[in-house]
């Protein structure tokens, strides 16, 4: 396979990674769009249980106090009724004392029971409005889950379709260079990258200039020292402008890689360098037609 064909055909395969890559990572955050509304349906319900457990326990109070009011009553009752039977002044004073604080009794009971009662039908009310709200969420909630399952679908759609794509293009390929050319797109989403006037235009660095000679020839698959992008060489066209670029020692370390994979390609190269002498250059990775 010609290198030019090589290098069309990361390119294509290029776009295809990275679109591939934004859809799995907008799967891989769909989830996420409803974490608010999870969190808010599950405080509506704890407060939801929380109140409930608080407007039975005034209905409770509100039920002790009715039986209290019952009994100041009933004594208030008897006190009345027997006043039309007593026949001393002592059974008399008896008589009116329980009136009286039966009837104090009932009273303070009575202001009580309406401050309860008015309590209880407030609670009553709110949670009315809260489980009003709290269906309303949940509808909300299985709307949006049945819609974003529905988004997730079309993403894996696209998927497949990108997948089938990348099938197509990858037969040919050196496996390894298709390996080392995903992983950079998933942390740039540029794999290859053109080298004009001897500088990386992904990263922007210098090159050593017999390495950017290598990479004008285009005999062979090399990696941006800095950046670790795949190059391939490109004449800069008449009035186009050039770049801004950084020389190693105003960056002072390799860009946007792990440091493993950039070391790794900088040993390669300079391995390859070493062996420039010979035509079977075992550390680099060319393609015979």
């Amino acid at each position: 396979m010609e290198m030019t064909e090589v290098f069309d055909r990361l390119k294509e395969l290029q776009s295809i990674l990275a679109e591939k890559y934004s859809l799995k990572a907008k799967i891989e955050d769909a989830p996420k769009q409803l974490s608010s509304q999870d969190e808010l349906l599950i405080r509506l319900k704890k407060e939801f249980v929380e109140k409930s457990d608080s407007y039975d326990q005034v209905k409770a109070e509100v039920g002790e106090l009715q039986l209290s009011l019952d009994e100041a009553e009933k004594s208030r009752e008897a006190g009345e009724k027997g006043m039309d039977n007593i026949s001393t002044h002592r059974e008399y004073e008896a008589l009116e004392k329980q009136i009286n604080e039966a009837t104090a009794r009932e009273a303070e009971i009575r202001k009580t029971l309406q401050k309860k009662e008015k309590v209880l039908e407030e609670l009553n009310e709110t949670l009315r409005m809260d489980e009003q709200m709290i269906n309303a969420q949940e509808e909300e909630l299985s709307n949006n889950r049945k819609s974003l399952d529905a988004q997730i679908a079309g993403y894996n759609d696209q998927l497949k379709e990108l997948e089938q794509q990348e099938n197509a293009i990858t037969p040919g390929l050196d496996a390894e260079i298709v390996y080392k050319f995903q992983r950079i797109i998933q942390r740039n989403s540029e794999g290859i990258v053109a080298v004009k006037n001897g500088v990386c235009t992904g990263c922007h660095m210098i090159l050593p200039a017999q390495f950017a000679n290598e990479v004008h020839a285009g005999e062979k698959i090399l990696f941006c020292p800095y950046c670790s992008r795949i190059l391939f060489h490109q004449d800069i066209l008449e009035g186009e402008e050039v770049e801004d670029f950084h020389s190693m020692d105003e960056t002072g370390s390799l860009a946007d890689f792990e440091e493993d994979f950039a070391d790794e390609l900088e040993d390669e190269y300079e391995e390859g360098s070493e062996e420039e002498s010979s035509d079977d250059d075992e550390k680099s990775i060319s393609f015979d037609d």
